[in-house]
């Protein structure tokens, strides 16, 4: 196969961490080109979507790449193009997935898909199953959230377009900031967030369990805080540990599975806090190299025997 990685900037990937550099290295060991690109570097012209993009060599160590060659080819000559870039979704993010949407339109195959992409906001698409959600609501309206924060009285408050944590806030009664961290997320009443009730199970660890093509992967990256943190990312500090799905864990994941997949969705990642799905992660889910790491599931192999199947 030859695949189109769209990535941040190359030099800024973790080779240790990184879960497309885990993608990268499991489709170079099995024979596969491996090509890489910025957003920023796709373009169309006559109605023909390309990119600048570059040619890799991927190695296993920390010096894991060498570009071999660079050129602008048509997004539609690779089998696979895979959009990993990171959020936050703004203008520029969405522009992008304008873009491959025009590439779709020529024949190529994105992953996710472009409409997904803009379609499922990460923290709402958990909207879709209010089975598995703990006590929410989404508003701008601080007397909203103030009532909200009232009737459960220890809730988390967050921003819709972020990720890695940031602009995660815990909010009780008695913090004498309460109303300014609102009014500053939702910047004086102008932009929608979502506060939930807390879950006390976020001490246990915030799970990721992926989802590859309608496949749930066998382990859960539970995300564990540091002490005195709320959050459990690792970008925040969270400690990474391996577990086997829990029953709920499985029901959840095998519930969104076909859901996913009819949506386009190739790669997704749950997240979940004790039995409650939080989040429902599309743009560049992550976790790969700790499960394989700590397990022995080689996760980046099963994606690219996946996207070999397709």
């Amino acid at each position: 196969m030859k695949l189109l990685f769209v990535v941040d900037p190359l030099a800024g990937l973790k080779p240790r961490k990184d879960s497309s550099v885990a993608m990268m290295r499991a489709a170079a060991a099995r024979g596969h080109a491996v090509f890489a690109a910025e957003a920023r570097q796709l373009q169309v012209a006559d109605g023909i979507a390309s990119a600048a993009c570059s040619a890799l060599e991927v190695r296993r160590d920390d010096d894991w790449f060498r570009v071999a060659q660079a050129g602008t080819q048509a997004l539609a000559d690779f089998d696979a193009v895979l959009m990993r870039t990171d959020p936050p979704v703004d203008t520029d993010y969405l522009l992008a997935t304008q873009l491959l949407g025009v590439a779709e339109h020529n024949g190529a195959r994105v992953l996710n898909r472009p409409a997904a992409l803009r379609d499922f906001n990460e923290k709402l698409a958990i909207l879709e199953f209010p089975q598995f959600v703990a006590p929410t609501l989404v508003s701008a309206d601080a007397s909203g959230i103030g009532n909200f924060l009232a009737d459960h009285r220890d809730i988390i408050v967050k921003p819709l377009t972020e990720m890695g944590g940031s602009g995660i806030f815990r909010l009780t009664l008695a913090d004498p900031n309460r109303n300014a961290i609102v009014e500053t997320l939702t910047r004086r009443g102008q932009r929608p967030i979502m506060a939930q009730r807390y879950l006390p199970a976020i001490s246990e660890g915030d799970k990721r369990i992926l989802l590859i093509d309608g496949e749930v992967v066998p382990w859960a990256l539970a995300r564990i805080p540091l002490p005195g943190e709320t959050r459990g990312n690792l970008a925040a500090g969270g400690t990474a540990r391996a577990q086997p799905l829990s029953a709920r864990d499985r029901e959840i994941a095998e519930t969104i599975a076909p859901w996913a997949q009819a949506n386009g969705i190739f790669l997704a990642g749950l997240d979940v806090i004790g039995d409650c799905l939080t989040e429902i992660n599309v743009t560049s889910p992550t976790g790969f190299q700790e499960i394989a790491a700590q397990t022995g599931h080689d996760v980046a192999a099963q994606f690219i025997a996946a996207l070999k199947r397709r």
